[in-house]
Order: C-alpha cells, then structure tokens, then sequence
C-alpha cells in the first residue's frame, strides 16, 4: 500500500487504519451473516443491532439527552439547508439568514423555494472574512 494520505476536507475525513481494516473484514461477511453490510437489509436484526449501537455511541460521545434522538439522513450538509425551511418554515414566517460564507448563501438560496427569506445580513462583499456584530443584523419582524 502508498503511503497513507490524510484528508483534511469537509465531508469525509481520514479514518484510523484499525477502523478501515475491520470494515474491509465485515464488508464481505458482517457479523458472520454470510452477507456485505451493503446487502442486508435495513430492516433485518444484524443491522436495527448496528443503527441502534452507532445512535447510542454518538449519543453518549456527544452527551445527547435522552429526549432527542439521531436521525441517519442521506444527503449531506446540503440536503439539510432544504430540510429545515421544509419542516420549520410555516407559511405566515420568514427566515432569517446570516450569510457569512458560501454554506450560509446556499441555505439561504434553498430557503426560498420554501417560504419568506429575509438576509439578516451578508459578508459577501467582504469576502466571508468577518463574523458581523449583533448590532449589524436586520431580522424580520416576523421570524
């Protein structure tokens, strides 16, 4: 094997070669099922065990209450800048957005297929290169 590169972008990020190594083990035989991870199904004991076991280590790893739970959700970062205006924004509302950099535009871009958007404030013409001060920030009367 090349000698191991470490990535150091958003989104994916260098894994322990431990946790890769045993992946590679369970990838063709999980749990001495007979079949890939990649094969079972999501509604089979094997994996519930497995969804279950990952939710209360991120809990636990992350001190989440029990009043919350971990939702596994396809899409990445992006999908969530549909997902919050979709299942938070009420018709009669309007988000406000702080855009401070280019995640912060794309949501804010994304809010408006759902609702009212209203930018609080926005740093592009700075380049994204500050955090602006409170009293900077123009919110919508009705948030």
């Amino acid at each position: 094997m090349q000698e191991r590169v470490y990535n150091f972008y958003p989104g994916p990020a260098t894994l322990p070669l431990t946790v890769l190594e045993a992946a590679r083990e369970e990838l063709l035989n999980f749990q001495s099922s007979g079949m890939s991870v990649l094969e079972i199904s999501h509604r089979s004991k094997p994996y519930e065990a497995l969804q279950d076991e990952a939710a209360a280590r991120l809990k636990r790893l992350l001190k989440i209450g029990d009043n919350y739970k971990v939702l596994f959700l396809q899409g990445g970062a992006s999908l969530q800048f549909a997902m919050v205006p979709m299942n938070f924004l009420a018709l009669e509302q309007t988000a406000d957005y702080l855009v401070t950099g280019s995640f912060a535009k794309k949501a804010a871009q994304e809010g408006k297929y759902f609702g009212k958007v209203n930018v609080a404030v926005d740093t592009g013409q700075e380049e994204f290169r500050r955090i602006p001060d409170q009293t900077e920030l123009k919110f919508s009367p009705n948030p």
